[in-house]
């Protein structure tokens, strides 16, 4: 048994003084926190020495894999010549390579990089841009943003006002105004009438945001904020023609378009930018994740040189920033994450194999308890239903049955880490690192084969 080093069980320590994040703290009062100590590659161990597949790259974080060594001497180098500089009317030489390189990834004129240290300040960043963009253009009204239901867009006040999962937010309000919901593109549970013509159900969807937009007046909203494949509710990707549609509504209204890709940058889905997966070019990019695969913490905010262009002017000053935005070590180990990325080819690796682990998972569909296999790239989320052929879902109690009181422990114990979610219907959801194969998508697959046929017969 490790301990710290004042002499204590790491276990008794961690239950004593570690508060976890988004974890019911009670779980833990009797049972042991697991304890991951080391990765390597796809793997994972714990402090007993037992092994796991990462089936969620950390946190959809770790896209070059665990124990990369160069990422860790990018950090030491950076450190070891400057260690920290706020980008408050500096700069350093690790922001200005990294901005550069991000600007030369995104699509169209998306030029400017406002740095952050995660995903959720970038969100928080793109609405307080928005606002603000719209003051100084002569169009103060405009304030309110749309999003989807279910979809997360982080923690932050303004961020989890945008979220449109009503039990995350409850606790909190109240939150930030002007935050309103739309429907989000899960074609499973659209109607009938809808669910056999994917084109059909895009533009019914797309067009809701339009609904909204005018319901509220144009005047008064300033953005539409989506992923490219929403992850909560799990991993609705969008439908053909939907972003095209989006992006016209923007246009006619003077509405920002923000593709949320904390998750889905940086080679999730295929390519850096998972907007050039879909084939729209939004006005601004948040992300954060995979741009430094969770060696060190960093977001940015990827604005239109359009956004930027007032505030080269006069005394015009975006009043906004974090201390550790842009951090130089972080800056340097995304610019050796992004090295490995380019050196080893990760994108056309992703679009290479995606399909195979797509066909890999949608093995399950023979499975009662498995309804849906959706996703893209190397994100994917199997819906579990309570019966097929009428697509009923769980009911709360059974929810809270199947996933915490069996899947999350099963699935763990049998050496597969991932994600047991049921914040829209109740899903698992898998990332995995995207130096993945075959041989990894097999023994998912194997996992959940086991893990879920048990969890059948236990409900």
């Amino acid at each position: 048994m490790s301990t710290t080093p004042r002499g204590t069980a790491r276990t008794d320590a961690a239950r004593d003084h570690v508060w976890m994040h988004f974890t019911r703290q009670s779980s833990y009062a009797e049972t042991p926190l697991p304890i991951i100590t080391r990765g390597e590659g796809a793997y994972i161990w714990d402090d007993n020495g037992k092994r796991y597949l990462d089936g969620l790259s950390g946190l959809f974080v770790v896209q070059v894999g665990h124990g990369r060594r160069e990422l860790a001497e990018a950090a030491a180098t950076q450190a070891s010549e400057l260690a920290f500089f706020p980008l408050w009317s500096y700069t350093h030489p690790a922001a200005i390579d990294l901005a550069e390189r991000l600007a030369h990834y995104a699509p169209g004129d998306l030029n400017r990089v406002f740095f952050t240290t995660g995903g959720g300040e970038a969100v928080e960043s793109a609405w307080k841009l928005a606002k603000q963009y719209f003051k100084l253009t002569g169009k103060p009204s405009k304030h309110k943003v749309i999003s989807r239901a279910v979809a997360y867009h982080g923690a932050p006040h303004g961020a989890l006002s945008i979220t449109g999962i009503p039990a995350a937010k409850q606790a909190f309000e109240p939150l930030v105004p002007g935050a309103l919901k739309v429907p989000n593109t899960n074609i499973y549970r659209a109607a009938d009438g809808l669910r056999d013509d994917p084109k059909a159900f895009g533009r019914w969807a797309a067009d809701r945001i339009e609904e909204a937009i005018i319901f509220e007046g144009p005047d008064t909203v300033a953005a539409v904020f989506l992923e490219p494949v929403q992850n909560s509710g799990g991993c609705f990707p969008p439908p053909p023609g939907y972003f095209d549609r989006v992006r016209e509504i923007c246009d006619r209204h003077d509405v920002l378009l923000v593709s949320d890709e904390v998750i889905c940058a940086f080679g999730r889905i295929g390519s850096m930018f998972a907007c050039d997966d879909f084939g729209y070019v939004p006005d601004i990019i948040t992300c954060a994740k995979g741009l430094t695969s969770g060696y060190s913490p960093l977001g940015a905010m990827i604005v239109s040189d359009r956004l930027f262009e007032p505030f080269k002017v006069g005394s015009n000053t975006f009043a906004h920033g974090f201390t550790f935005g842009g951090h130089p070590v972080s800056a340097a180990v995304g610019m050796a994450n992004l090295d490995i990325f380019e050196r080893e080819g990760l994108n056309d690796h992703v679009k290479k194999h995606g399909e195979a682990f797509r066909h890999s998972l949608e093995t399950l569909l023979d499975l009662p308890i498995v309804g849906d296999v959706r996703g893209a790239g190397f994100f994917y989320g199997i819906e579990l239903v309570k019966d097929k052929a009428t697509r009923t879902t769980f009911n709360a109690d059974e929810s809270e049955r199947l996933l915490r009181g069996f899947l999350s422990k099963a699935l763990f114990e049998a050496g597969l880490y991932c994600r047991a979610d049921d914040r829209g219907d109740p899903v698992v959801q898998l990332a995995p690192p995207l130096i993945c194969g075959q041989a990894e998508f097999d023994e998912m697959t194997e996992i959940l084969r086991d893990v879920l046929t048990r969890a059948w017969s236990v409900l």
